[in-house]
């Protein structure tokens, strides 16, 4: 995990995220061997580098990029099971070539990044898009429906947006991609009830903002599925220190002391 904490914890440093995004898979699967997926990415940029006829045209890229990394090879997003967590894992997406948003994106971040290509991520609410922006051409992607590139009018609807509001198209920090990647995976172990993961996410999402209450609480909770009762009564504590007053207070009060009682 060495990469995604410390993407998580110095936003400055400049971690790589394709490394980040594979300690994160590991949660999922803990043997992962990331060198095969590494190599990978390196051959995909390799072979989308071989066909790019000036790598000065911007145009050029995004279109090239649409044809060989989603017509040819047909990475695509998985409307299918939008939960498995298989989509959240950087090394399913490049095995299956499905995957979420995000993680289609980071694949192709991380491919343009090795192309030299200026791809930035756009974490729309409700979506996850990209830009591509080199001064001369600049336009928005969506992996998750076939590369396309696509307008600011699009990526406001696809966010919902009812008022086309620019603070929806800021670039996001590779740390940001991070911490959106693990509440991914986060809420897919909860609904699956697979709180010993889910608190493997929520341990890493802490370190990555550690004044964030309420994913204390959200770690006392499934801590508590899991008898965990004194790390339970510890994060309840914390949330009660970082919110004072809470609204679930009294509640949470009740809960600190029955944990206590627990030795």
């Amino acid at each position: 995990m060495l990469h995604l904490r410390q993407l998580l914890e110095d936003d400055a440093r400049p971690g790589r995220l394709d490394l980040a995004a594979f300690d994160l898979a590991s949660i999922h699967f803990p043997d992962l061997n990331r060198q095969p997926f590494l190599e990978q990415l390196n051959e995909l940029a390799s072979r989308l580098g071989d066909r790019l006829r000036n790598f000065n045209d911007g145009r050029d890229f995004v279109e090239t990029a649409q044809r060989f990394l989603f017509e040819e090879l047909g990475f695509h997003g998985n409307e299918e099971d939008f939960f498995d967590p298989r989509n959240s894992c950087l090394n399913q997406v490049l095995e299956r070539r499905t995957g979420l948003p995000i993680t289609l994106s980071v694949m192709y971040m991380e491919i343009a990044r090795r192309l030299q290509m200026p791809v930035f991520g756009i974490g729309l609410p409700r979506h996850f898009v990209l830009q591509f922006d080199d001064g001369n051409y600049n336009t928005y992607i969506d992996p998750f429906n076939g590369g396309r590139a696509i307008t600011a009018r699009d990526c406001f609807s696809l966010a919902g947006a009812e008022v086309a509001d620019p603070a929806l198209l800021q670039r996001v920090t590779k740390k940001q991609i991070a911490v959106r990647m693990l509440q991914n995976l986060h809420r897919v172990y909860v609904r699956s009830k697979d709180f010993s993961r889910a608190v493997a996410t929520l341990d890493l999402m802490i370190a990555g903002a550690p004044d964030t209450p309420a994913w204390y609480h959200a770690r006392g909770v499934l801590l508590m599925e899991l008898e965990r009762w004194q790390a339970a009564r510890r994060d309840f504590e914390t949330y009660l220190t970082l919110q004072p007053k809470a609204l679930d207070r009294d509640l949470v009060v009740q809960r600190i002391h029955w944990l206590a009682r627990l030795n």
